[in-house]
């Protein structure tokens, strides 16, 4: 039958940082050794072995990483701890380690502190990086802006130069034409000739038809 088992102990790092672990193992005996487990351990064999073995190899491994690479190397740190002891436990003591994992990991206040301020550190650098490739990109956006304009710009006064003054009549002629197109769709827009003499009545409320000025008015009646 498959036993679980958590071992937990505390160790220093290779970088002198002390880390707290638990480690839980799934394990069974083997059948044949089963009567000397019993005769030599008790029926808590369990109990006896697996945190003896489990201690000692803990400490012997993590004692080879500093506190940042038991973090980034996690399960390689894991793997290791299996497999040295699935072969201490299987050879000395005839027991089957089914499974082993490192349940967790707890650090001093003084290295998380310190892990702290490195991402907040390396938070800044990204955010800092993110400007400048910002910035960059604009003033490369500027540049090409800026040599399209003065591209476009060479070319009107190319274009100037080969067609002369009637280049710009033939614009503003051009210009013109779509001012008048797209106000005479407009009904309460009226054209009056330049030069011409005409008088609007507006009266009640309404536009009367356009009639010409007479070029003379008649003098005055006296009244009697």
């Amino acid at each position: 039958k498959i036993r679980p088992r958590e071992i937990q102990t505390r160790s220093g790092t290779k970088d002198q940082q002390q880390v707290r672990m638990k480690l839980r193992v799934l394990h069974h005996p083997v059948t044949s050794k089963l009567p000397w487990l019993y005769d030599r351990y008790g029926t808590d064999y369990d109990e006896r072995i697996l945190p003896s073995i489990g201690n000692e190899i803990l400490k012997a491994v993590v004692a080879q990483y500093n506190a940042e690479e038991l973090i980034t190397k996690r399960e390689a740190v894991s793997l290791k701890i299996r497999s040295l002891m699935e072969g201490r436990a299987k050879e000395e003591f005839g027991m089957i380690l089914e499974d082993v994992s490192l349940m967790d990991l707890q650090f001093g206040a003084e290295f998380m502190q310190a892990v702290e301020a490195k991402q907040v550190a390396q938070q800044e650098a990204e955010r800092h990086k993110f400007v400048v490739l910002k910035n960059q990109q604009e003033k490369e956006a500027s540049i090409i802006r800026a040599e399209g304009e003065a591209e476009a710009a060479a070319m009107i006064s190319n274009a100037l130069a080969r067609a002369g003054p009637g280049l710009i009549e033939l614009r503003r002629i051009e210009a013109a034409k779509d001012i008048a197109r797209s106000m005479s769709g407009a009904p309460n827009v009226s054209f009056i000739p330049a030069g011409s003499n005409i008088l609007v009545n507006a009266s009640d409320g309404g536009v009367n038809p356009f009639r010409k000025m007479p070029d003379s008015l008649p003098p005055p009646q006296k009244r009697y």
